[in-house]
């Protein structure tokens, strides 16, 4: 079971639609538990931007042990200290990732959004799980694996992975027996 651990309000359809691209994509149920109530933590004051890496960690340490993965889904603008923002971060092979609403979603909250900004918040969602599979930044621009720069880009991608990242992700779920 992949978790998907909202933080604050969102809207039940998004959540629904990342939990429905989930369950096809990688074939695993979803739940939805929200493990971190406050990021308060990841806050760089400086910047006015929250860590996305020490959020993957406190993600870390709340995993609970039925689920295999868990997202968060973010209404913070993220970051990493060489980027000046990020959509979404995950542990390559690792077991969490965060995707954040609100570049995808021009600032605003994650309740009243549009069908094209759902489909944004969708596409990162899926694109930053494929990271904890093992999947990298892939070449192919319509790929979801594809590395997007802005919105434009997210919006040109399709909602598949390649016929290449499709292969490493079955071998990926293979090797690991669940």
């Amino acid at each position: 079971m992949i978790l998907i651990s909202p933080i604050g309000e969102l809207s039940g359809e998004l959540i629904n639609g990342i939990a429905a691209e989930i369950e096809r994509v990688f074939g695993y149920s979803t739940a939805v538990d929200c493990v971190l109530q406050d990021l308060s933590f990841a806050l760089d004051q400086k910047r006015n931007q929250y860590h996305s890496t020490m959020i993957l960690e406190q993600l870390a340490a709340c995993l609970p042990h039925r689920a295999i993965r868990i997202i968060a889904i973010a209404q913070v603008d993220l970051f990493i200290p060489i980027l000046t923002h990020v959509y979404g971060e995950a542990q390559l092979g690792g077991t969490t990732c965060v995707v954040s609403t609100f570049r995808l979603n021009e600032g605003r909250s994650g309740m009243n959004i549009s069908q094209k900004y759902i489909d944004r918040i969708v596409k990162e969602a899926i694109h930053e799980l494929g990271h904890t599979f093992k999947l990298r930044h892939c070449p192919e621009e319509a790929c979801i694996m594809h590395y997007c720069r802005n919105e434009e880009d997210v919006d040109r991608k399709s909602n598949e992975l390649c016929r290449y990242c499709k292969v490493m992700l079955e071998d990926e779920i293979k090797r690991m027996g669940t």
